[in-house]
């Protein structure tokens, strides 16, 4: 396989990624009623590194799940300890045995996507025995936030479909139902969202991330979207993705600066953006620091 500057996992690599939803729920906040999350003074939507990495692990999931390399530590639903435990069994240790801590712990990076690019704390509880440490990986996320402030919606629906008998009332000889069955769902009429992202090759020498993981990483940004929908969510989808490869592992030039290069705008006489062709995005690429490879994967 040809290596590109942006798979080179020798290489530290800053990047952005715009995303939007239409008539949906990008994140729910259970601490608001599962209401589209926002930053209370400017109303600016949020999404959290957490929401976009479980679709990263879902994608790598569907896609290379049934490869060993390629399991995923942090499963839908699925429980950590047996993870540990199965670590434990490969480097010969019993329970409550730190000896080969270390050892259980690069068993998990060479064996689980997510640990070896996004790290994860492996000790869990004490009585639990099984103790792999903690994994700093190379991918790092911040909160992606929209460009705009964002109207979070609260919508009643109903369902005429009753659950069981016991939900009807009689009425004379009549049996009606005693009421519909109400609900409500969470959505946003539009939002375009920014985020940014890192990848340091110093941790990625430690957990073992390679070239390989690299690319399966960029190719799950461009097309979790496609698995990940649901009713919920409205319709997301990926709308740029840019990559600054750095030639030196510390880097050429700080991220805030290279990131400043990739700006957006609404479009002139545009007041309530509803698609993304009511904005514009520009990536300046002129004058760009020595030692700099900008490569746009989506834009």
């Amino acid at each position: 396989m040809t290596e590109n500057v942006y798979t080179n996992p020798e290489k530290r690599h800053d990047f952005v990624m715009f995303f939007d939803v239409t008539d949906g729920n990008p994140n729910g906040d259970p601490d608001a009623g599962n209401l589209p999350r926002v930053d209370p003074e400017t109303m600016q939507g949020l999404v959290t590194d957490v929401c976009i990495k479980r679709k990263v692990r879902n994608y790598v999931d569907v896609t290379k799940g049934g490869e060993e390399r390629y399991k995923i530590y942090v499963e839908n639903r699925g429980y950590l300890v047996d993870h540990k435990m199965r670590a434990y069994e490969a480097v010969g240790a019993k329970k409550g045995d730190d000896s080969k801590s270390d050892a259980a712990k690069q068993w998990m990076c060479r064996n689980f996507f997510d640990v070896r690019m996004f790290g994860a704390v492996l000790v869990g509880k004490k009585r639990e025995g099984y103790n792999c440490g903690q994994v700093r990986g190379p991918v790092q996320l911040t909160f992606a936030r929209s460009i705009d402030p964002i109207i979070p919606l609260d919508i009643s629906i109903t369902r005429v479909a009753l659950e069981n008998p016991g939900d009807k009332v009689r009425e004379s000889d009549d049996e009606k139902a005693a009421t519909g069955t109400m609900g409500r769902k969470a959505l946003i009429p539009y939002g375009l969202y920014k985020t940014y992202g890192f990848f340091t090759p110093h941790f990625a020498a430690d957990t073992g991330a390679d070239s390989e993981d690299l690319v399966l990483f960029w190719d799950a940004l461009q097309h979790m979207w496609d698995i990940d929908h649901s009713s919920s969510r409205g319709m997301m989808a990926l709308r740029g993705l840019y990559v600054f490869s750095h030639d030196k592992a510390l880097g050429n030039a700080p991220a805030h600066e290279l990131f400043d290069r990739v700006s957006v705008r609404k479009r002139d006489g545009v007041r309530a953006p509803r698609e993304f062709a009511d904005y514009v995005v520009t990536v300046d690429d002129s004058g760009m620091p020595e030692g700099i490879t900008l490569t746009t994967l989506v834009g």
